[in-house]
């Protein structure tokens, strides 16, 4: 599995109510929640993200109540990857059971620049900036978390 996109980037502590404001979670739509992803930090994400484009932000990443909203928006808007130098614990379960790849890596997480252009490898867990030339090594998932994620999700991987 690999990925390649522009980033947006994001710093510490962006929680599932700046993911996802609470007002919009009275909706199941994906779609819905796409078009308010991100709209308290930066009003323009919806309008500014590409399918496959990569969410880069620093440490714990996704902190916050224990939402499925929040990862089902970030990936429905089409960001195909979030890297972070640390995600909370209850996000990254959540990103895993919806099918939303996700990355710890703190270096690449501080040094990566909103715009530049990203690779990532998830079978080796190589993430390369194409606009500096660096690569960065994070630890890839298990083959069974790939498979999760190649078919979509939790449910997706047992039917």
């Amino acid at each position: 599995m690999n990925a390649k996109g522009k980033v947006h980037k994001f710093g510490d502590n962006v929680d599932t109510d700046v993911i996802i404001p609470a007002r919009y979670l009275n909706t199941a739509s994906h779609k819905e929640l796409a078009a308010h992803c991100m709209e308290d930090i930066d009003k323009e994400f919806v309008n500014k993200v590409q399918t496959g484009d990569i969410m880069v932000a620093e440490k714990n990443f996704g902190c916050g109540s224990s939402r499925e909203h929040a990862p089902i928006a970030i990936k429905a808007s089409g960001v195909s990857c979030v890297i972070a130098s640390t995600f909370a614990r209850i996000f990254y379960r959540n990103a895993i059971n919806i099918g939303l790849p996700i990355l710890e890596c703190d270096e690449a997480a501080k040094e990566i620049q909103a715009g530049d252009t990203v690779s990532v490898n998830f079978d080796t867990g190589v993430i390369t900036d194409e606009t500096t030339g660096k690569s960065y090594q994070a630890e890839p998932f298990p083959e069974f978390i790939q498979n999760i994620i190649r078919k979509g999700g939790l449910i997706k991987s047992i039917m």
